[in-house]
């Protein structure tokens, strides 16, 4: 099977090729594109989702975005604003961003500042729900200097000030189209949510939830000859090997997301000789997330979500570090990733400055270490294995994922090594869109967490990771007043930890604000709040005939989808 370099190297290659001077909007004719998590919501306001994020970037675009280098980039503005050409306030409070000149919706109207200020308003509004709003941390206003500028005001000084409209978690949403959308009627506004529209390179014309959307180009785009590809499907659900072999084996896609699958069935895949799969490395870590409040069906859904009823037996830190040191990560990244995957203990992994030293241990399985760890709690093993406290509580705790071929494997490894320290691991698989849907309805989302521990993995886009370690704040939990949109799905709060947060966001040096950041890590890997399993590279697969196709693990993977092409 190729390395990640090789195939890295090959896209790259590719991607270089030079147009076809015929090369023009549309000529490239159909794109069929397959994610195996469906999307069910094109307004990444309302779900956190990557398959919902992802795909609402075909339409709707930031003011800035990360290359697939991690390098931050302008795209609806003119420039990145900085302390040294003027658009960064001196004093780190505000920021100015000056879209392009003569931008048009897909509706051919104007897209203005007051859109921008209208975007930051619709995710501020506090009975929203926003899924981004810890994007929008520390924001104090956003007004409008002209039709085409707008300064975004701090509270405080914010030596990071690229959080608001930047990246594929905050890209601008129409005012007109949104405007009677606000609040708790955010969700009930079906057509905008469904039928955004946008500046992107394509526009919706038939949505289908959990199923297959169809594009097509969208003539008031910026760049004439953009995008190449007349029409797009967009095909959602099925699994990792199907949509792995629709690509590499039978040709019938274009290209396919996230194929996590075993290394020896892509590689098998990829003699099929339609199609090649290709990887890139970021900031994306499979982990066991644990709940720190009581998910018991008894308890009212206002009691289950906030800290007034405490986990039965993770508020006792021993617990959560045995589940830990249980697990053999190495066999878990060799069955799993292969060489798209490296054991890690952190959950930010990277860049290597923000990547911490200090939890190495959990590289080495420790079974002894674990069941000491329980007998010191008071967890003593009963006749059937499965471990009891004082109080006759057994040691039994409910694990849920995505349905997905390779987390069902870690479960079953896990269950197992679970077993052996005495504890009972009940699994649960739950269809990814709806898993990581935004439906405020369904009891099964990664939001609600009705569980004792969750598994699944997600990123932070862009090189800093201020605002994904913000998702961990006291106050920040998903719970019925915000429609279940929230960061802090474990329900953790530690002052402690929001005061440090605090002084990340007002360091301005870059070795203090990676020193911080990895003590801001350690707190929650140290006190298990989050246990890492799997530093994962995203693998993907394009067809041979597609190009133009730079993978980007630090902003959405189909960042510069207007610039896919056709070639021979």
């Amino acid at each position: 099977m190729r390395t990640k370099f090789a195939l890295l190297g090959a896209v790259i290659a590719l991607a270089l090729m030079p147009m076809t001077a015929a090369a023009q909007r549309g000529s490239s004719g159909q794109l069929n594109i397959i994610y195996w998590q469906a999307p069910s919501i094109l307004n990444p306001y309302l779900s956190g989702g990557t398959k919902d994020v992802e795909s609402s970037n075909i339409v709707l675009e930031p003011l800035a975005r990360y290359n697939e280098v991690g390098e931050l980039v302008p795209w609806l503005a003119e420039s990145i604003p900085t302390v040294e050409n003027g658009g960064v306030s001196q004093d780190l409070t505000s920021i100015t961003w000056t879209l392009q000149e003569g931008l048009l919706w897909s509706d051919g109207t104007p897209v203005t500042s007051a859109d921008v200020a209208f975007t930051a308003q619709y995710c501020m509004d506090p009975e929203g729900g926003c899924a981004q709003l810890r994007v929008f941390n520390g924001v104090q206003s956003v007004d409008i200097v002209d039709d085409r500028t707008v300064t975004v005001q701090f509270d405080a000084p914010t030596p990071v000030p690229y959080g608001p409209f930047v990246s594929m978690a905050s890209p601008i949403i129409q005012q007109a189209q949104f405007a009677e959308c606000t609040g708790t009627r955010a969700p009930e506004c079906t057509d905008a949510n469904f039928y955004p529209i946008g500046t992107g390179p394509f526009t919706v014309v038939d949505f289908r939830p959990n199923d297959v959307i169809q594009f097509e180009a969208n003539q008031n785009y910026r760049d004439p000859m953009l995008p190449h590809f007349q029409t797009l499907t967009f095909k959602g659900g099925g699994d990792a090997a199907s949509a792995g072999r629709a690509v590499m084996e039978t040709g019938e896609m274009d290209y396919a997301w996230n194929l996590q699958l075993a290394p020896d069935v892509i590689a098998e895949m990829a003699q099929g000789g339609a199609g090649v799969p290709i990887s890139a490395f970021g900031t994306l870590v499979e982990r066991i997330e644990i709940n720190m409040t009581d998910p018991s069906p008894d308890l009212p859904p206002e009691t289950r979500s906030t800290r007034e009823a405490p986990h039965p037996f993770f508020s006792d830190i021993r617990v959560r570090q045995a589940l830990s040191m249980a697990i053999d990560r190495e066999l878990l990244v060799e069955i799993g990733y292969g060489a798209a995957g490296q054991v890690t203990c952190n959950l930010v992994p990277a860049p290597q400055a923000f990547a911490s030293d200090a939890n190495e241990s959990c590289r080495v399985q420790d079974l002894d270490g674990a069941r000491a760890l329980l007998d010191a709690a008071g967890w003593t093993v009963g006749g059937d294995g499965i471990r009891v406290n004082g109080d006759g509580r057994r040691l039994v705790i409910d694990y849920q994922t995505s349905t997905n071929a390779v987390r069902q494997d870690f479960q079953a490894l896990i269950q197992q090594w679970w077993r052996e320290i005495g504890v009972q691991a009940n699994l649960r698989n739950i269809n990814a869109s709806v898993f990581f849907g935004g439906d405020p309805g369904s009891p099964d989302t990664f939001q609600k967490f009705y569980a004792d521990v969750e598994m699944y993995a997600n990123l932070f886009t862009g090189t800093d990771p201020q605002q994904y370690l913000g998702a961990y704040r006291c106050g920040l939990e998903p719970r019925p007043d915000t429609q279940w949109q929230g960061e802090n799905i474990n329900r953790f709060c530690d002052p402690a930890y929001d005061a440090l947060h605090a002084e990340l966001t007002q360091t301005a040096s870059i070795s203090e604000r990676a020193r911080i950041a990895r003590e801001l890590n350690d707190i929650l890997i140290q006190n298990y709040v989050v246990i890492p399993l799997v530093h994962r590279g995203r693998v993907d697969a394009r067809a041979n005939s597609l190009a133009g196709v730079l993978l980007n693990t630090w902003d959405s993977g189909l960042w510069n989808i207007a610039d896919w092409r056709r070639v021979q």
